[in-house]
């Protein structure tokens, strides 16, 4: 398949299609490129989103893991020891959520849904999270406020995401990294370079964790916060309804 960049600026229908096509080209090969890619730490980041969801409260309640892809993140929540609820992992490429059906059987179940337009009733969710995903979204204000409406008074949010590291060597590093080895290394394993190109741009494009806060707050989550990881390369961002 070959994949033509969304037009820039472009309608918000252009990215959507844009991602949802890129997204089912590289499902063969997404999860072993994303522990490759990021020598495993991908894993660590992971636990610590889900340590930031607060789920011990409700652990009988029902989450919900938006741009959920093949589920790594919705698995590392329904494994959990205690954890007696239930995963909802919606995601608009379905060719992902197939490869993810395992990862969690009889505790996180696959939904095709843009996160843009949830079919969930408003306050459906104990809890919400949100694994690189964000950053794709056409609409990301749109998609916050989604995320909002569907999830319980008292729900938290958690996302997590790349950015760009603060200290100057490192980011130099990162960037030379992202622009120039990924897009080589995922392309060669994947067949789709115009996939790993896109997603520096992408991180690049997206808004730094104090703006991506401040969004979170104006969308009215409350107690919003975030921490950088790994030097800045992610970070975990939350917020309560």
């Amino acid at each position: 398949m070959k994949l033509a960049p969304p037009a820039s600026p472009g309608p918000p229908v252009d990215k959507r299609r844009y991602v949802r096509e890129m997204f089912t080209a590289i499902a063969p090969r997404y999860d072993l490129l994303n522990h490759l890619l990021s020598l495993n730490v991908d894993r660590r980041w992971r636990r610590l989103a889900v340590d930031h969801l607060a789920w011990e409260g409700r652990p009988g309640g029902v989450y919900c893991d938006a741009c959920a892809g093949t589920l790594d993140l919705a698995a590392e929540l329904a494994n959990r020891h205690g954890f007696a609820g239930r995963v909802v992992a919606a995601d608009f490429a379905p060719a992902m959520l197939r490869l993810g059906r395992s990862k969690a059987p009889g505790r996180a179940a696959g939904v095709a849904a843009d996160t843009l337009e949830l079919p969930f009733a408003d306050r459906t969710f104990d809890g919400a999270t949100v694994g690189f995903g964000v950053r794709n979204l056409a609409d990301l204000d749109a998609g916050v406020a989604e995320l909002r409406r569907v999830l319980d008074d008292g729900g938290r949010l958690v996302i997590l995401d790349f950015t760009t590291p603060p200290w100057a060597p490192l980011r130099a590093a990162y960037l030379f990294y992202f622009r120039r080895i990924l897009p080589l290394v995922g392309g060669a394993i994947s067949g789709h370079r115009e996939a790993y190109a896109y997603l520096p741009a992408s991180v690049e494009a997206f808004p730094p964790p104090q703006a991506l806060a401040a969004r979170m707050t104006r969308a009215g989550f409350r107690d919003c916060g975030f921490e950088l990881l790994t030097g800045g390369i992610a970070a975990i961002h939350w917020g309560t309804r």
